[in-house]
């Protein structure tokens, strides 16, 4: 590990930044007490609402934690397309009884609020998702003393993260569960993408900044993996989604391992952009013809999504997660934070035991 990021965390183990509930507080602070790196998710948050969940992680954990936010999105989307998916999902409003979102809500998720707030009063890091900050934005973080983290897909997006001054890039391959992570959603190519493995050598070759590596990541082998790749830090989201610290609905909590929900897949259906869940009913019936509309087509099924939840209906949720997500364990996120650290030092003494029999 590079030594700036061994100063953050005793293990070689991020904590994804899950928005939409899940990264709370106590699951935040769990992981970073246990010596890995906590993430809060900003995104769909108010900046006060950050600010809140920041003073309660600075109550559980001395110990070094991060704040992840949503860079804001051009206004790309065409409005056609937006209208045509509206009287698409007549039929779901009426089914869960309750009306479609404005999908005009907002574009920017409070973002300059959020850089006041975070620049005021710093915490130890702070990751961008969906582009790159501005080269002065992340001069700003610096003189804080705070580490920044930008997520690419790409070599050239990390090359674009190099040029601003960041400190590290997460490289987000194809198999990572969520959103992915790219500065531009290019509705030809949205979808596609590079897995991990390959992905950390481009960037290795593309820039010299410090990795970390996420996509379907469950296990300690996997860890070592991506570590001997040449990584710096694994990052997971899937594996602590069903921690009981969480703030995951429980129906999304089941999902992972319910043998109902067999495979995933990338899709439009709830956001416009692509993201990879669970396959079922409602992306079965609307991915196909969503368009690239984000956050226009999130606040349009944000109700949908909510009354799904308190129906029990999974269904109609949106159930991110990764490749690897039958591997999920409930496990207490700090006790799951020491499996995986055993399990990456098992795995690393087992090579080196095959190696020095060869």
């Amino acid at each position: 590990m590079s030594s700036a990021l061994t100063d953050l965390c005793r293990y070689p183990i991020v904590q994804a930044p899950m928005a939409g509930g899940a990264s709370s507080a106590q699951l935040v602070g769990a992981v970073s007490e246990a010596g890995g790196l906590g993430f809060l998710a900003a995104g769909y948050k108010t900046a006060d609402g950050m600010y809140q969940e920041i003073t309660q992680v600075r109550g559980l954990t001395s110990r070094p934690f991060g704040v992840n936010l949503f860079m804001p999105q051009p206004g790309h989307a065409d409005p056609a397309a937006i209208d045509v998916y509206r009287h698409q999902l007549a039929g779901e409003a009426s089914w869960y009884d309750t009306p479609l979102g404005d999908p005009d809500a907002g574009r920017d998720d409070g973002y300059e609020a959020k850089l006041a707030i975070l620049l005021d009063d710093p915490v130890p890091v702070v990751s961008f998702t969906f582009g790159c900050p501005t080269r002065d934005t992340v001069a700003a973080f610096a003189r804080a003393g705070t580490f920044t983290i930008v997520t690419v897909t790409s070599a050239e997006e990390a090359q674009a993260a190099e040029q601003a001054g960041a400190d590290a890039v997460c490289v987000q391959g194809i198999e990572a569960g969520g959103h992915q992570g790219t500065h531009r959603d290019d509705p030809e190519t949205g979808g596609t993408g590079t897995g991990l493995l390959s992905l950390i050598a481009l960037v290795r070759e593309a820039v010299r900044l410090p990795i970390v590596a996420a996509g379907g990541l469950m296990r300690g082998g996997q860890i070592a993996a991506v570590l001997a790749a040449g990584a710096e830090a694994a990052q997971l989201g899937t594996a602590f989604l069903v921690c009981p610290e969480s703030g995951a609905n429980a129906l999304h909590k089941q999902a992972m391992t319910n043998p109902l929900f067999v495979r995933t897949e990338l899709t439009r259906a709830f956001s416009g952009r692509p993201a990879r869940g669970l396959v079922n009913r409602f992306m079965r019936e609307h991915g196909p013809y969503a368009p690239a509309a984000y956050p226009e087509v999130h606040h349009l099924t944000s109700g949908l999504r909510k009354a799904a939840a308190k129906a029990g209906d999974p269904q109609g949720m949106a159930l991110w997660a990764g490749q690897g997500h039958r591997l999920a364990r409930v496990l207490p996120a700090g006790q799951l934070v020491e499996v995986l650290n055993a399990e990456r030092e098992a795995a690393v003494a087992a090579l080196a035991l095959r190696g020095a029999a060869s």
